[in-house]
């Protein structure tokens, strides 16, 4: 098997912010879909099933993605994948329900800081465990300063009114959204590695998402009652399509930059496209002009000192 070229640091980071860019946009697609049907967990689940479609469609006609899929069912059929290898999609599960269910009250914005915080975090700690397929990333002075920029952007982000107007466990569950991302970055990257084909960890991503987001629908409209009928906007029901693609690269690109730069170059481009989508449709709850200027701006300290300077070539 060849060896993987190493991307340029300034391009696999790009692919990180274009990330960001998708993910702000389902955010909207998804907090809009969540107030429609009033219910989030459902919308996350339209959401997924649409992008688990995608995959069913798009996945034929590829012959080394069919190839990948046929390696996948076998890992799982005779257990030789390990497991965690296989839970990127819970971890996606929780991301578009959270959407559904914060995004269309706090904006884009505020779901994106509290984001920052769960990725920048448990982002160091998975590649100093080395958990994604980059290996051990050492824990350098710029990695370090990178998130604590993107934590201070979050503190920018709750002051004023904010905490006043959304209750705690709306605040807290984006945190936990980003956690989750980090996680489902270095899993999916680890899969993508092992079955030579990031179509197919992603495949893997989304049924799992599904088969969770069905269960916890379930039981939420047991809870709640029956959700409102699906709207007829065809823009709805774009957030799969976008969660396809971003699931996709990332699972790509984390070789090339780490959980941690992936999580802050995809920070940078969310908060960029959280900005504008906000300016441009504001929400019900959110932070002021000042607080989203100051966030873009630690976003993108964040980002420019963790970036590695110079790649040592490996001995041997």
């Amino acid at each position: 098997m060849t060896e993987q070229r190493a991307l340029p640091a300034t391009v696999a980071l790009g692919g990180a912010v274009v990330i960001g860019v998708m993910t702000a946009a389902q955010a909207r697609v998804n907090g809009v879909l969540g107030v429609a049907v009033d219910n989030g967990i459902v919308a996350g689940l339209v959401s997924f099933a649409v992008g688990l479609l995608v995959l069913v469609v798009v996945i034929p006609c590829l012959p080394r993605a069919r190839e990948a899929t046929a390696r996948l069912w076998r890992g799982v059929r005779t257990r030789t994948i390990p497991f965690w290898m296989l839970c990127g999609g819970l971890c996606g599960a929780l991301t578009v329900s959270t959407q559904g269910i914060t995004a269309g009250f706090l904006g884009v914005s505020l779901f994106t800081v509290g984001v920052v915080a769960g990725q920048s975090l448990n982002g160091l700690v998975l590649d100093r465990l080395g958990v994604g397929p980059a290996g051990v990333v050492a824990v350098t002075m710029g990695r370090v300063l990178g998130g604590l920029f993107a934590l201070v952007a979050v503190a920018i982000s709750l002051t004023g009114d904010v905490l006043d107007a959304a209750p705690l466990w709306m605040l807290l569950l984006p945190f936990a959204t980003g956690v989750g991302i980090a996680w489902q970055s270095a899993a999916n990257g680890r899969l993508a590695e092992r079955l030579q084909s990031p179509i197919a960890a992603t495949l893997m991503s989304f049924i799992g998402g599904v088969i969770a987001l069905a269960v916890a629908a379930g039981v939420s409209i047991l809870v709640r009652g029956a959700p409102q009928p699906l709207p007829v906007d065809p823009w709805l029901y774009l957030g799969g399509l976008l969660g396809f693609a971003y699931i996709l690269l990332g699972a790509f690109i984390v070789a090339h930059t780490g959980v941690l730069l992936l999580g802050l170059g995809s920070v940078l481009g969310q908060l960029a496209a959280s900005v504008a989508i906000d300016l441009l449709w504001p929400p019900a709850e959110g932070p002021a002009l000042w607080q989203l200027i100051a966030m873009v701006v630690l976003a993108v300290c964040s980002v420019v000192v963790a970036i590695p300077r110079r790649r040592r070539p490996r001995d041997g």
